[in-house]
């Protein structure tokens, strides 16, 4: 039970994240945030390093990536659809520029230099996870903004289960035909197809499976192989 003064126009501290409001307890006074908010907020920090590595394995997979109906690439990587979502979480302006926004806000409060990390996202990330980690304490007691802050990390991290968890499933797209021979050498040609929330491509007709980026590299190279042999027995 708070413990409120009696005055009728007392206003109680209340915690200023949005949608929180919760009345601050008197071992808080002097927080901007409840504990509560800390401790959350914390353990979304903890979660996004694995949920970024998670997407931008992803990403990785879907580069090279052919458009329906273009000419192909010379990646050696088969073609998987891809995904909006992930690539604007993983590419320049998502989860890393999101992160280092609030560490500068916070840089600049304290009096100090902007965030020295510049680099890629994947270098990037880690270092404002830390950052943001060690000074969350000082945040909720010290800084007044500290609310918005928490709540953009609790729609950031929102934003990466739900991509992650592929909320919005894709479809599959073709990636070629099978290029595996059978015992008589003749090639099985059946359609493969994938999307971008697996690395596995399986051939339904002849059984045959590509399961690892070295397979999936692998199964291009076959492809290309075959597409020389008929173009050379077209010729």
């Amino acid at each position: 039970m708070h413990d409120n003064p009696a005055q009728d126009d007392y206003q109680w501290p209340v915690c200023v994240t949005p949608r929180c409001n919760r009345q601050l307890w008197i071992a808080e006074t002097g927080r901007y945030a409840c504990r509560p908010c800390e401790d959350q907020t914390a353990k979304q920090l903890t979660e996004l390093g694995p949920l970024f590595r998670r997407l931008n394995e992803t990403s990785t997979l879907m580069r090279g990536a052919r458009r329906p109906g273009g000419a192909t690439s010379g990646s050696r990587t088969p073609p998987i659809p891809p995904r909006l979502e992930v690539l604007a979480l993983t590419a320049a302006g998502g989860v890393a520029t999101r992160l280092r926004d609030i560490e500068d806000s916070w840089r600049k409060a304290l009096g100090w230099t902007v965030a020295p990390w510049r680099g890629s996202p994947t270098q990037a990330v880690p270092e404002h996870l830390k950052f943001l980690t060690n000074n969350l304490p000082w945040a909720v007691s010290s800084y007044e903004s500290v609310g918005q802050d928490i709540d953009d990390l609790r729609k950031l991290h929102a934003e990466c289960v739900a991509v992650a968890a592929n909320e919005h499933r894709p479809g599959r797209v073709n990636i070629g035909r099978c290029p595996t021979r059978g015992d008589d050498g003749s090639l099985c040609r059946a359609d493969l197809t994938a999307t971008a929330t697996s690395h596995r491509v399986h051939c339904g007709a002849c059984g045959a499976r590509w399961e690892t980026l070295r397979e999936w590299k692998q199964l291009r190279e076959q492809q290309d192989a075959v597409l020389r042999e008929d173009a050379g027995v077209a010729a």
